[in-house]
């Protein structure tokens, strides 16, 4: 990868909509050189999928919290039967599995406080294998996610 390669991968961070004409101008190339590129990029796996960035207050999942997960037992088949249970639920837009305590942290999007206390109370509570769930309500976004540094 050449400093050519990680121009493109900044600017289809910033824009995954740019035209292949745009971003070759944007990256001083011809049309037929940045599609290779791109391509090449693709197939290497440094491109991996093109998303859309929504805006989660819009949509009912600004209220962030994050939740601690312990486990009960720590067996294959509590593991993979926790991890199926969170995956099913929309709610829980990213889940984490971590060495040491807790087990497992959640970024959980809801609308507000009583639909997140409905969420604890009818899914997170009734997770199999739970210990204990610890619950951060995020105060505001720091940093927004942008993409990986290139």
């Amino acid at each position: 990868m050449d400093a050519t390669d990680r121009k493109i991968l900044v600017e289809l961070q910033r824009d995954g909509k740019l035209t292949n004409a745009e971003l070759a101008s944007r990256v001083q190339l011809t049309p037929s050189p940045c599609l290779r590129r791109v391509r090449q990029l693709e197939e290497d796996g440094f491109i991996v999928a093109y998303r859309a960035m929504l805006d989660r207050n819009a949509l009912g999942y600004g209220f962030q919290v994050f939740v601690g997960v312990v486990l009960c037992r720590e067996d294959r088949a509590a593991i993979e039967e926790f991890e199926q249970c969170i995956a099913d639920l929309p709610e829980v837009l990213e889940a984490y599995r971590l060495f040491g305590e807790p087990d497992y942290l959640l970024r959980v999007g809801v609308a507000d406080v009583s639909a997140y206390e409905r969420v604890y109370a009818n899914a997170l509570g009734n997770l199999p294998g739970v210990a204990t769930l610890t619950s951060h309500v995020a105060m505001k976004e720091v940093k927004e996610y942008k993409g990986v540094p290139v």
